[in-house]
């Protein structure tokens, strides 16, 4: 059943148009996954669903009264009023613990603010980035939970695997239009890689054919010239040559009279290519073979025992992930090698550590201020570095004047990364630096990091980044933290092939789904889907 309808739907931020003439219908029980870069205006589609933020034209029609609940990426002033048993359960299931909001992990406090969602009596859920700061068991919870609500959702992710596993439609904001496409995110990838390799050739042919009458047209030109002098020079023969240079002009006008016609009534625009995001992390030259080594190392909040009694060396160019569950001690452990927490036993750091820190929060940069104001540039050419990198990291010129407050979350982690940028240090320290972060961003800096020859610890439930960045891990799980070094891998390498293979039997069945069994491209869908299946119940 359809229960809205959104009509002509346009936003504009500033001078900048987001989307335009958005057209499309909402049914009651959709999944629709909103993807598009950073600032692209995902979030403010979100809250013009909500009725926080006024459309710049049209409107959405709903045809059923909507009672919308809107878990925002980043919510630190959030206070639930109260809490049902199903939203106990939940926060019971996803090992939330009790106490003060401000105090709890980045995880838990979002599991605590999903868990106020799936409790709340809206028939309409808008999830802005939801996986963000969940561990794995608690993005297997949500998908359950989001499998169980009866009504609408609507989940802007940059997660490639999570989208792929709940939506059943895709809404793509890109070059100011919303794309509506039917399927999941592999399925609407290989549709847009297609509709790009067909624009492509479109585009092709018609400049081919443009320079077929324009060299058409060239060499009529020139054999008019040639009439034209001939007809000043030759007696007897000046009004032939005349009659002949006229005849001339009207083959080359009318040429391109019809060559702009054809233009006119068959143009095809160049397609854009992608914009190249481009990082660029400086560190200082190596400064001796250790940069930390605890032992008899212990942390406890009163009665609660994080982890207690270990001991590891980190060495100079490592790359470390941090991996646990939410609320495990991952940011607790970044916050000590900070000096911002205390501790038990014994640590040693090298005097000439220079720590650069990445943190979760989006909140920590002066929303007051505009890219002008925070990076300070004394002189021209510092300001052109500066904006170039900004180029680079997808921004536009209006964002040099733009108050941080009015920027995405993308864009402020963005922002956060080129301080990093622009200062030396030895030692990088990264919470949860996909968050927040459009696909080619994430891509490019999996390349910086990887290349990176400093220290560097990473806590991330990313998977994929994980295996791309990291070498080695430190593991917080019952009371313990050890170090881990390559036996794990194995084990990390076939998790991320069970994602890839379920990734892509999602796609085959998307496609599946609208073919006939009489069409030729069923059987051979059909066939790949049995291969996928087979070859991930051997890695079970």
């Amino acid at each position: 059943m359809t229960i809205a309808l959104i009509q002509k739907l346009s936003a504009t931020l500033q001078d900048r148009v987001l989307f335009d003439s958005f057209q499309t219908t909402i049914e009651e029980n959709a999944r629709i996954g909103i993807i598009g870069r950073n600032g692209s205006g995902k979030s403010t589609l979100l809250s013009i669903i909500a009725n926080e933020l006024e459309a710049t034209n049209g409107k959405i029609e709903w045809l059923v009264a909507p009672q919308i609940y809107y878990v925002k990426q980043e919510d630190e002033g959030f206070a639930a009023d109260f809490y049902s048993t199903e939203s106990n359960e939940a926060l019971s299931k996803w090992q939330v613990p009790d106490g003060d909001f401000g105090q709890l992990s980045g995880g838990e406090k979002l599991k605590k603010r999903l868990a106020a969602a799936f409790s709340s009596q809206a028939n309409v859920l808008l999830l802005d980035e939801p996986t963000n700061h969940l561990d794995q068991e608690g993005q297997r919870y949500l998908q359950t939970q989001m499998n169980a609500f009866p009504g609408a959702v609507f989940i802007v992710s940059h997660d490639r695997a999570f989208l792929d596993e709940v939506a059943t439609m895709i809404w793509a904001i890109d070059d100011e239009k919303v794309h509506v496409f039917h399927g999941n995110y592999s399925a609407y990838v290989k549709w847009r890689e297609h509709e790009k390799i067909t624009a492509q050739r479109a585009y092709d042919k018609q400049q081919k054919k443009i320079a077929r009458i324009e060299s058409q047209l060239a060499e009529l030109s020139s054999w008019s010239k040639k009439a034209h002098k001939d007809s000043t020079k030759q007696e007897g023969y000046k009004e032939y040559y005349r009659l002949a240079a006229k005849r001339m002009d009207k083959q080359v006008k009318s040429k391109r009279r019809q060559l702009e016609k054809e233009l006119q009534k068959e143009k095809v625009e160049k397609p854009k290519e992608d914009l190249f995001v481009s990082f660029d992390i400086h560190h200082e030259s190596k400064v001796g073979k250790r940069v930390l080594e605890v032992n008899h190392f212990t942390k406890r909040y009163g009665n609660r025992t994080l982890w207690k009694d270990a001991h590891f060396t980190i060495q100079h160019g490592e790359k470390i992930a941090l991996i646990g569950g939410n609320g495990s001690g991952k940011t607790t452990f970044l916050r000590i090698l900070l000096g911002e927490e205390s501790y038990e036993g014994e640590m040693w750091k090298s005097p000439s550590l220079k720590i650069g820190y990445l943190s979760q929060t989006v909140f920590d940069l002066p929303e007051d201020k505009t890219p002008a104001q925070l990076f300070e540039v004394e002189t021209f050419e510092k300001r052109g570095k500066v904006q170039t990198q900004m180029h680079h990291l997808g921004f536009t010129k209006a964002h040099w004047q733009q108050p941080i407050a009015k920027m995405s979350m993308g864009e402020r982690v963005k922002l956060k990364l080129m301080l990093l940028m622009n200062s030396e240090m030895n030692v990088l320290i990264c919470d949860e630096p996909t968050n927040h972060l459009d696909l080619p961003s994430r891509e490019q800096l999996e390349k910086v990091l990887a290349a990176y020859e400093g220290t560097l610890f990473v806590a991330s439930h990313d998977r994929y980044f994980i295996e791309k960045v990291t070498k080695t891990s430190l593991r917080f799980n019952g009371h313990q933290l050890v170090k881990h070094i390559a036996e794990q891998r194995e084990c990390i390498q076939d998790d991320a092939l069970k994602l890839s293979l379920e990734t892509e039997i999602q796609a085959v069945l998307g496609e599946l789904s609208y073919l006939k069994p009489t069409d030729p491209r069923y059987y051979e869908l059909d066939q790949q889907f049995h291969k996928l299946t087979k070859k991930l119940r051997s890695l079970k």
